[in-house]
């Protein structure tokens, strides 16, 4: 209870600190509920700063008015950098209708930089999140939890995104295991895509920290999992896979919210 009291003013903070979008402009006020629009946006948010001043954006494509939304990160450890391909693609291919999905390419860009697992401060940011978070390890470790939850600004800035957007699906890549993880979201949900990408649906252990398993308690009736891509560069045609993947989850989105 004191640990859960501790992190409501962080969640709090992330959530409020909603940037505006790297062009100026200022995001269009919600319609009421049940109005739709045929309008279909693109537009980047700046989340945040990495612990080395490296920016973390997001980009939102579709339709703001949209009844669900779906989240995609394209790499939350640094070693672990396939996916970034998976999600540059998303920004340029064509969204089913009334869908809106945002997009965060590179979550750990220091730890991309320099390759490494963990943050710039050696934090393992899937360590990180306020799921049954307790201290693990110590710095210099691969899965150093931090010295608190949502200690880095990397994490901080994902939460409060997840918390003000509340994505109906989100999907995180790692590597190098080369399936789909059943992260304890929606198994249909989980089973659907590790068909339509040929992976092997299995349960890896639960890690306290783990950005998916926050979600998925955090926020009952979503579902956040993990996609393992296998080790190093993505074979040929793999990429165009998961993006078809993601397309066709984020058209059950607008169908089924």
């Amino acid at each position: 209870m004191v640990a859960a009291l501790r992190l409501a003013p962080l969640l709090l903070l992330a959530a409020l600190a909603w940037p505006p979008p790297l062009d100026g402009r200022p995001a269009a006020p919600a319609k009421p509920s049940g109005r739709r629009s045929d309008g279909h946006v693109t537009r980047a948010r700046l989340l945040g700063a990495s612990v080395q001043g490296r920016r973390i954006v997001v980009l939102e494509r579709g339709d703001p008015d949209a009844p669900a939304h779906m989240l995609v990160v394209g790499c939350i450890h640094g070693n672990e950098p396939a996916g970034v391909g998976i999600a540059e693609r998303l920004e340029s291919v064509p969204l089913p209708s009334e869908s809106d999905l945002w997009i965060v390419e590179n979550a750990n860009p220091d730890g991309v930089a320099a390759g490494t697992r963990t943050n710039a401060r050696g934090v393992d940011l899937n360590r990180n999140f306020p799921w049954r978070w307790r201290r693990q390890g110590h710095p210099g470790d691969q899965h150093y939890s931090g010295p608190d939850a949502l200690s880095e600004p990397e994490s901080r800035q994902l939460a409060g995104l997840i918390s003000k957007l509340r994505p109906s699906v989100s999907v995180w890549f790692h590597q190098p295991f080369g399936l789909v993880d059943e992260s304890g979201g929606s198994i249909a949900v989980e089973r659907r895509y590790a068909s339509l990408v040929g992976l092997s649906l299995l349960r890896l252990p639960r890690y306290r920290g783990g950005a998916t398993d926050w979600q998925n308690h955090r926020f009952p009736g979503t579902t956040s999992f993990v996609v393992e891509l296998p080790p190093g560069p993505l074979a040929p045609g793999a990429t165009g896979r998961h993006v078809r993947a993601l397309t066709s989850l984020l058209a059950g989105t607008a169908d089924h919210p």
